[in-house]
């Protein structure tokens, strides 16, 4: 395809699963789009709606990097980051739930044992943490925990219900989370995503009961029934120990990009580059790669997406008006090297689809 000799081209993926952070994958895109086209102009900008990445996302663009020593999700220690942001009128602190209770810190893969036993106690001391250094607005990042405990042992870390409350009762607290599933039910936290932490048929019904018991203390904590509240199920349920404990609720992804200047950084550019770990029917409807692609198609910029695995239909991704879609599967030979050798085969693909836009 023809391209101008000099291309403004921002780099803006989501994390790569557990293979790629946002922020290695955006090096590894540059890395290979410039060895294909050494004279464009390249702006970085890697992206987060609150999972795991979370806090490297917004620390490629500004505050300082804190390090805790916190309880794992099995209770073991484990070293977790976080943001300290002082550069506003309040000093922030960004937390990544995952950084504390994460599925890469079980120390293997999940089981039904890991489902019913992982805690966010961790996360608790983090808000701790961040309480002690002057913290006035508190953001918490949801997203690739290990936990289906409804956040109690956030609360616990805080010093129980009582005390976590007046802790937090002068804190801008905010729950940035683009999942928008209540906390109890067929589209709650332990029937849609117990399963993908190691939960079996009968782990799931153990906890839904135990969060339902939960729930009832969250209620009182609020004042009110916040069960039914949209992201309460998010990270486990710890969405809904923040709402009990007086959070706002917020797009992860619209945050970040607002944090970041990205609609600055999309009317700059002619090409958008963005992707993920799989692009599918789900990516169109989520809020990353979307979001970035109706912004870029408002700036009249053309989008391409990379992705570990390309699934959606060549006709469907025409009919979303992107430009293109590529895997990096396809150029590694499988999805198995393509996951090993994630950083090197982004990179060789970058390059390659590079090489198309010929000037």
């Amino acid at each position: 395809m023809t391209a101008p000799a000099h291309l403004r081209v921002l780099i803006a993926p989501d994390s790569f699963g557990d293979t790629l952070s946002a922020v290695a994958a955006t090096e590894a895109i540059a890395r290979g789009w410039s060895a294909a086209r050494p004279d464009d102009h390249i702006t970085r900008a890697p992206q987060s709606d609150g999972g795991p990445g979370f806090v490297d996302v917004l620390a490629s663009r500004f505050g300082t990097v804190v390090t805790e020593t916190v309880a794992g999700p099995l209770g073991a220690s484990v070293s977790a980051r976080w943001l300290h942001d002082t550069g506003g009128e309040v000093p922030t602190a960004y937390i990544e739930c995952a950084q504390a209770c994460g599925l890469h810190q079980l120390g293997g893969g999940p089981t039904p044992r890991t489902a019913m036993a992982a805690d966010t106690r961790g996360v608790g001391q983090l808000v701790s943490a961040a309480l002690a250094r002057g913290a006035g607005r508190i953001v918490v990042g949801l997203g690739g925990s290990a936990t289906t405990d409804g956040g109690s042992g956030l609360v616990e870390a805080l010093g129980g219900t009582t005390q976590a409350a007046a802790r937090l009762r002068d804190i801008d607290l905010v729950a940035a989370s683009d999942v928008e599933n209540p906390l109890l039910g067929p589209l709650g936290a332990a029937a849609v995503f117990g399963p993908q932490k190691g939960a079996d048929d009968v782990t799931v019904a153990r906890l839904e009961e135990r969060m339902t018991q939960w729930s009832r203390v969250l209620s009182s904590m609020a004042g009110r029934d916040i069960s039914g509240d949209a992201g309460a199920g998010a990270a486990g349920g710890l969405g809904a120990a923040l709402l009990a404990l007086g959070a706002r609720r917020v797009s992860g992804a619209t945050l970040v990009a607002e944090a970041t200047d990205l609609a600055t950084d999309v009317a700059a550019a002619d090409l958008v580059i963005t992707g993920e770990g799989k692009f599918d029917a789900q990516t169109l409807r989520g809020k990353v790669v979307s979001a970035l692609h109706g912004a870029a198609a408002a700036a009249g910029a053309r989008t391409v997406v990379l992705a570990g695995q390309v699934t959606l239909p060549a006709d469907e991704i025409a009919a979303a008006g992107i430009a293109s879609a590529h895997a990096v599967a396809d150029i590694a030979g499988s999805v198995e090297v393509a996951m090993n050798d994630a950083a090197v085969q982004l990179a060789r693909l970058a390059e390659s689809v590079a090489g198309q836009w010929a000037a």
